[in-house]
Protein backbone atom coordinates (compact mmCIF):
# COMPACT_ATOMS: atom_id res chain seq x y z
CA UNK A 1 0.00 0.00 0.00
CA UNK A 2 1.10 3.57 -0.58
CA UNK A 3 1.95 5.73 2.43
CA UNK A 4 0.44 8.94 1.11
CA UNK A 5 1.75 11.35 3.74
CA UNK A 6 5.24 9.89 3.39
CA UNK A 7 5.11 10.64 -0.34
CA UNK A 8 3.94 14.19 0.36
CA UNK A 9 6.75 14.74 2.87
CA UNK A 10 9.30 13.55 0.30
CA UNK A 11 7.80 15.83 -2.36
CA UNK A 12 7.87 18.78 0.04
CA UNK A 13 11.60 18.31 0.50
CA UNK A 14 12.08 18.54 -3.27
CA UNK A 15 9.79 21.59 -3.57
CA UNK A 16 11.69 23.42 -0.83
CA UNK A 17 15.04 22.57 -2.44
CA UNK A 18 13.92 23.96 -5.82
CA UNK A 19 11.91 27.00 -4.66
CA UNK A 20 13.99 29.96 -3.38
CA UNK A 21 11.05 31.59 -1.56
CA UNK A 22 10.62 28.41 0.53
CA UNK A 23 14.28 27.52 0.99
CA UNK A 24 14.26 28.62 4.66
CA UNK A 25 12.00 25.68 5.57
CA UNK A 26 13.59 22.70 7.29
CA UNK A 27 11.23 19.89 6.33
CA UNK A 28 12.49 17.83 9.29
CA UNK A 29 10.62 20.35 11.46
CA UNK A 30 7.37 19.81 9.53
CA UNK A 31 5.18 16.78 10.20
CA UNK A 32 2.66 15.70 7.57
CA UNK A 33 -0.35 13.68 8.74
CA UNK A 34 -3.71 12.53 7.48
CA UNK A 35 -7.16 13.35 8.83
CA UNK A 36 -10.65 12.36 7.68
CA UNK A 37 -12.11 14.33 4.80
CA UNK A 38 -15.14 13.01 2.93
CA UNK A 39 -15.08 13.37 -0.85
CA UNK A 40 -17.70 15.43 -2.61
CA UNK A 41 -18.34 17.83 0.27
CA UNK A 42 -17.08 21.31 1.06
CA UNK A 43 -14.06 21.65 3.30
CA UNK A 44 -10.35 22.31 3.28
CA UNK A 45 -8.09 19.96 1.35
CA UNK A 46 -5.20 20.62 3.75
CA UNK A 47 -4.34 22.83 6.72
CA UNK A 48 -1.13 24.24 8.20
CA UNK A 49 -0.98 24.14 12.01
CA UNK A 50 1.63 26.16 13.91
CA UNK A 51 3.36 24.76 17.01
CA UNK A 52 5.61 27.75 17.70
CA UNK A 53 3.01 30.05 19.25
CA UNK A 54 3.91 31.07 22.82
CA UNK A 55 1.66 30.78 25.84
CA UNK A 56 -1.01 33.49 25.77
CA UNK A 57 -1.58 36.19 28.35
CA UNK A 58 -4.18 35.23 31.01
CA UNK A 59 -7.77 35.87 30.01
CA UNK A 60 -11.35 34.81 30.69
CA UNK A 61 -14.75 34.57 29.06
CA UNK A 62 -17.72 36.50 30.40
CA UNK A 63 -21.45 36.75 29.88
CA UNK A 64 -23.73 39.76 30.36
CA UNK A 65 -27.46 40.19 30.75
CA UNK A 66 -28.76 41.06 27.29
CA UNK A 67 -31.12 43.72 28.68
CA UNK A 68 -29.21 45.33 31.57
CA UNK A 69 -25.68 44.75 30.32
CA UNK A 70 -24.67 43.59 33.79
CA UNK A 71 -22.08 40.85 34.18
CA UNK A 72 -23.85 37.62 35.18
CA UNK A 73 -21.10 35.02 35.02
CA UNK A 74 -17.55 34.51 33.87
CA UNK A 75 -15.02 31.77 33.44
CA UNK A 76 -11.92 31.03 35.44
CA UNK A 77 -8.77 32.80 34.34
CA UNK A 78 -6.96 30.68 31.75
CA UNK A 79 -3.99 30.72 29.40
CA UNK A 80 -3.81 29.14 25.96
CA UNK A 81 -0.90 26.79 25.31
CA UNK A 82 0.54 24.79 22.42
CA UNK A 83 1.33 21.07 22.71
CA UNK A 84 4.94 20.02 22.13
CA UNK A 85 5.75 17.49 19.40
CA UNK A 86 9.16 15.85 19.03
CA UNK A 87 9.97 13.28 16.35
CA UNK A 88 13.35 11.55 15.99
CA UNK A 89 14.78 14.01 18.49
CA UNK A 90 13.67 17.04 16.43
CA UNK A 91 11.15 19.57 17.67
CA UNK A 92 8.28 19.83 15.20
CA UNK A 93 7.39 23.45 14.49
CA UNK A 94 4.58 23.00 11.98
CA UNK A 95 2.02 20.30 11.25
CA UNK A 96 0.40 20.03 7.83
CA UNK A 97 -2.70 17.88 7.66
CA UNK A 98 -4.27 16.47 4.50
CA UNK A 99 -7.94 15.53 4.34
CA UNK A 100 -8.22 12.02 2.90
CA UNK A 101 -9.69 11.01 0.57
CA UNK A 102 -10.89 14.55 -0.33
CA UNK A 103 -7.41 15.85 -1.15
CA UNK A 104 -6.72 12.95 -3.55
CA UNK A 105 -9.78 13.76 -5.65
CA UNK A 106 -8.84 17.41 -6.19
CA UNK A 107 -8.49 18.53 -9.82
CA UNK A 108 -8.07 21.71 -11.86
CA UNK A 109 -11.12 20.83 -13.89
CA UNK A 110 -14.18 22.80 -12.74
CA UNK A 111 -12.02 24.54 -10.14
CA UNK A 112 -11.43 28.27 -9.63
CA UNK A 113 -7.71 27.40 -9.51
CA UNK A 114 -7.79 26.77 -13.26
CA UNK A 115 -7.76 30.55 -13.85
CA UNK A 116 -4.37 30.76 -12.13
CA UNK A 117 -2.93 28.26 -14.59
CA UNK A 118 -4.27 29.65 -17.86
CA UNK A 119 -7.31 27.41 -17.93
CA UNK A 120 -7.88 23.77 -17.04
CA UNK A 121 -6.34 22.55 -20.29
CA UNK A 122 -3.01 24.36 -19.81
CA UNK A 123 -1.79 22.01 -17.06
CA UNK A 124 -2.67 18.46 -16.10
CA UNK A 125 -5.57 18.17 -13.60
CA UNK A 126 -3.38 16.82 -10.76
CA UNK A 127 -1.45 20.12 -10.59
CA UNK A 128 -4.27 21.34 -8.33
CA UNK A 129 -2.89 18.98 -5.66
CA UNK A 130 0.65 20.24 -6.11
CA UNK A 131 -0.71 23.79 -5.78
CA UNK A 132 -2.28 22.85 -2.42
CA UNK A 133 1.01 21.40 -1.15
CA UNK A 134 2.90 24.58 -2.10
CA UNK A 135 0.04 26.62 -0.60
CA UNK A 136 0.48 24.97 2.81
CA UNK A 137 4.27 25.35 2.74
CA UNK A 138 3.82 29.04 1.94
CA UNK A 139 1.86 29.44 5.17
CA UNK A 140 5.03 28.71 7.17
CA UNK A 141 6.40 31.97 8.57
CA UNK A 142 10.10 32.67 7.87
CA UNK A 143 10.51 34.00 11.42
CA UNK A 144 8.52 31.10 12.96
CA UNK A 145 6.04 33.56 14.43
CA UNK A 146 2.91 31.59 13.62
CA UNK A 147 1.19 31.45 10.24
CA UNK A 148 2.61 33.79 7.60
CA UNK A 149 0.91 37.18 7.59
CA UNK A 150 0.64 39.70 4.78
CA UNK A 151 0.49 43.48 4.77
CA UNK A 152 -1.76 45.80 2.80
CA UNK A 153 -0.25 48.32 0.41
CA UNK A 154 -0.44 50.98 3.14
CA UNK A 155 1.58 48.81 5.54
CA UNK A 156 -1.32 47.67 7.71
CA UNK A 157 -1.15 44.01 8.66
CA UNK A 158 -3.83 41.92 6.97
CA UNK A 159 -6.28 40.24 9.33
CA UNK A 160 -6.60 37.17 7.08
CA UNK A 161 -3.84 34.73 6.12
CA UNK A 162 -4.86 34.78 2.46
CA UNK A 163 -4.11 38.19 1.02
CA UNK A 164 -5.22 38.69 -2.62
CA UNK A 165 -1.71 38.00 -3.90
CA UNK A 166 -1.34 34.79 -1.88
CA UNK A 167 -2.92 32.55 -4.50
CA UNK A 168 -1.00 34.23 -7.32
CA UNK A 169 2.27 33.69 -5.44
CA UNK A 170 1.46 30.02 -4.86
CA UNK A 171 0.58 29.43 -8.52
CA UNK A 172 3.77 31.21 -9.63
CA UNK A 173 5.90 29.03 -7.32
CA UNK A 174 4.10 25.89 -8.48
CA UNK A 175 4.69 26.71 -12.14
CA UNK A 176 8.31 27.61 -11.44
CA UNK A 177 8.84 24.31 -9.62
CA UNK A 178 7.47 22.36 -12.58
CA UNK A 179 9.77 24.34 -14.88
CA UNK A 180 12.78 22.90 -12.98
CA UNK A 181 11.86 19.47 -14.42
CA UNK A 182 11.50 17.53 -11.15
CA UNK A 183 11.74 13.74 -11.27
CA UNK A 184 8.42 12.43 -12.67
CA UNK A 185 8.56 9.61 -10.11
CA UNK A 186 8.38 12.27 -7.38
CA UNK A 187 5.04 13.47 -8.74
CA UNK A 188 3.58 10.19 -9.95
CA UNK A 189 1.34 9.60 -6.93
CA UNK A 190 -0.46 12.92 -7.51
CA UNK A 191 -1.76 11.70 -10.86
CA UNK A 192 -4.24 9.31 -9.25
CA UNK A 193 -7.51 10.00 -7.48
CA UNK A 194 -8.33 7.98 -4.36
CA UNK A 195 -10.00 5.14 -6.25
CA UNK A 196 -7.08 5.00 -8.66
CA UNK A 197 -4.61 4.84 -5.77
CA UNK A 198 -6.50 1.95 -4.18
CA UNK A 199 -6.52 0.05 -7.46
CA UNK A 200 -2.84 0.73 -8.20
CA UNK A 201 -1.40 0.17 -4.72
CA UNK A 202 -3.98 -2.00 -3.01
CA UNK A 203 -4.71 0.63 -0.36
CA UNK A 204 -3.85 4.09 0.97
CA UNK A 205 -2.20 4.67 4.35
CA UNK A 206 -1.14 7.83 6.14
CA UNK A 207 0.56 8.94 9.32
CA UNK A 208 -1.90 9.88 12.07
CA UNK A 209 -1.75 10.38 15.83
CA UNK A 210 -2.63 7.69 18.34
CA UNK A 211 -5.61 9.73 19.56
CA UNK A 212 -7.04 9.84 16.03
CA UNK A 213 -9.05 11.67 14.82
CA UNK A 214 -7.64 14.24 17.23
CA UNK A 215 -4.19 15.79 16.80
CA UNK A 216 -2.02 18.37 18.64
CA UNK A 217 -4.00 21.60 18.99
CA UNK A 218 -3.91 24.74 21.11
CA UNK A 219 -5.70 24.28 24.42
CA UNK A 220 -6.87 26.29 27.43
CA UNK A 221 -5.32 25.68 30.83
CA UNK A 222 -6.73 27.17 34.06
CA UNK A 223 -4.57 29.94 35.52
CA UNK A 224 -4.94 29.36 39.26
CA UNK A 225 -2.29 31.93 40.15
CA UNK A 226 -4.84 34.73 39.63
CA UNK A 227 -7.51 34.73 42.38
CA UNK A 228 -11.12 35.47 41.56
CA UNK A 229 -12.86 37.91 43.90
CA UNK A 230 -16.20 38.88 42.37
CA UNK A 231 -19.00 38.26 44.91
CA UNK A 232 -22.32 37.40 43.34
CA UNK A 233 -20.82 36.44 39.99
CA UNK A 234 -21.06 32.78 38.98
CA UNK A 235 -17.66 31.37 38.01
CA UNK A 236 -17.73 28.77 35.25
CA UNK A 237 -14.83 26.28 35.25
CA UNK A 238 -12.74 26.02 32.10
CA UNK A 239 -13.24 22.68 30.40
CA UNK A 240 -10.27 20.48 31.26
CA UNK A 241 -8.16 19.41 28.31
CA UNK A 242 -8.15 15.62 27.95
CA UNK A 243 -5.73 15.18 25.05
CA UNK A 244 -1.92 14.82 25.37
CA UNK A 245 0.21 17.96 25.69
CA UNK A 246 3.44 16.18 24.74
CA UNK A 247 3.80 13.99 21.65
CA UNK A 248 6.72 11.84 20.44
CA UNK A 249 7.36 9.16 17.82
CA UNK A 250 5.46 6.75 20.06
CA UNK A 251 2.27 8.74 19.46
CA UNK A 252 2.36 8.29 15.67
CA UNK A 253 0.41 5.57 13.88
CA UNK A 254 0.14 4.52 10.24
CA UNK A 255 -3.50 3.93 9.37
CA UNK A 256 -5.27 2.79 6.27
CA UNK A 257 -7.86 5.15 4.80
CA UNK A 258 -10.74 3.56 2.91
CA UNK A 259 -13.04 6.22 1.58
CA UNK A 260 -14.90 7.92 4.45
CA UNK A 261 -14.06 5.00 6.74
CA UNK A 262 -10.71 4.08 8.22
CA UNK A 263 -8.99 1.18 9.93
CA UNK A 264 -5.67 0.81 11.71
CA UNK A 265 -2.95 -0.88 9.71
Amino acid sequence: MINYTQRIQRLMQDVVARTPALSFIDVREVLVFGRPGRPGVDGAFATCHCLTLPESEPGYFFWKDRFTGELTRRSEWFVTKTPAVTVAGTRIKYLISFALPRFCDQTLERSWKAELYGGASAYEPWVAKLDTIVHELYHIDPIEDGIRQFAHADGRRATRTHAPEFYDDVAAMTRAYLDTSPDPEMLEFLRWDFTGLQTRYGGVTATTFSNFPSFPQRYMSPCEAIPIDEPGIKIEPVKRFTQPVFYTDNDLRVRQFAGPALTRK
